[in-house]
């Protein structure tokens, strides 16, 4: 086992990020079960309950990779989410599942950060969804992930659900550390979310709300030249902020058979070389990474 594991059981996540050490998150989860056999449309999150050694298996090529922070298998895991494949009522035992596996593989060898994903629809005026309603349904998952050590709140692109989702998590697990990533794209030569936010004020939303680490995790159309710029643009944004960037393999490309990450090894170790030098705290991967490029990472 790697020695960087070995302190986890003795410090916080907090704690170890301040202290200078430089961690390392998992990579992209999804795609590694489609490797395994998930169907495109299919629940990915029923694999806890159907196929644990699968989703097992993944968490241990992470972990054997020297990852540093393991992702639950529950970034679809709200009561909204859910409900798209009927399994609405699933939510407590789908995500108590979820962490129970990544807590079988890593124990106290990795920090186990509960994943929460968007809600998938938008908050009042835009949508139908009151901020009320949307932080119970938070609350909910949040609540079911409580033997994590940390929650994730990931791929995020409107400032007031994340916002909703950061206060249900504080007022829920009021003792874990919250992780805040949104996804962020360019035009123009500036980053900015699906939604328009600027990288500022999404920082500064976050932040605002109450998470202990923020950050960006995925992108569209972006190179690895633009997460080593996102990465300086974050660490100036944040101020100080503890600061994660989980970064795609480099720019997608549409191929007959489907959407193809070509980003090599070596390709992604200098990114998460000038990733780290430009003051980021936790780099991890996204879409399109694997054991083997978070291996080269490490």
């Amino acid at each position: 086992m790697n020695a960087d594991h070995q302190t986890n059981e003795l410090d916080d996540l907090i704690v170890a990020c301040r202290s200078g050490r430089q961690l390392l998150c998992d990579g992209a989860f999804g795609t590694q079960l489609f490797l395994r056999g998930l169907a495109p449309g299919e629940c990915s999150m029923e694999w806890n309950e159907r196929r644990p050694d699968d989703v097992a298996a993944v968490h241990r090529a992470y972990l054997d990779a020297g990852c540093n922070m393991i992702t639950t298998n529950s970034f679809s895991g709200n009561r909204l989410a859910l409900e798209r494949h009927g399994l609405g009522e699933q939510v407590e035992k789908l995500n108590r599942r979820a962490v129970e596996i990544a807590r079988s593989v890593a124990g106290k060898d990795a920090w186990i950060l509960g994943d929460v994903g968007p809600c998938g629809e938008f908050l009042e005026p835009l949508g139908d969804l009151s901020p009320e309603v949307l932080r119970d349904i938070f609350a909910e998952q949040i609540s079911a992930l409580s033997a994590v050590d940390a929650i994730i709140i990931e791929t995020m692109s409107a400032t007031d659900e994340m916002a909703v989702a950061i206060a249900a998590a504080k007022t829920t697990m009021p003792k874990l550390p919250v992780i805040a990533t949104y996804a962020f794209e360019k035009s123009a030569g500036k980053f900015h979310t699906m939604m328009g936010t600027s990288i500022e004020a999404a920082m500064n939303a976050a932040i605002a709300a109450g998470a202990d680490i923020v950050g960006a995790n995925c992108g569209t159309n972006l190179t690895l030249d633009d997460y080593v710029n996102l990465a300086e643009s974050l660490r100036s944004a944040a101020g100080n902020a503890l600061v994660i960037l989980q970064p795609n393999a480099g720019c997608p490309q549409i191929t007959p058979t489907g959407t193809v990450y070509s980003a090599t090894p070596a390709e992604m170790a200098d990114a998460a070389r000038r990733i780290r030098d430009a003051g980021i705290n936790i780099v991890g991967g996204c879409c399109g990474t694997s054991p083997e490029l978070l291996a080269a990472m490490k």
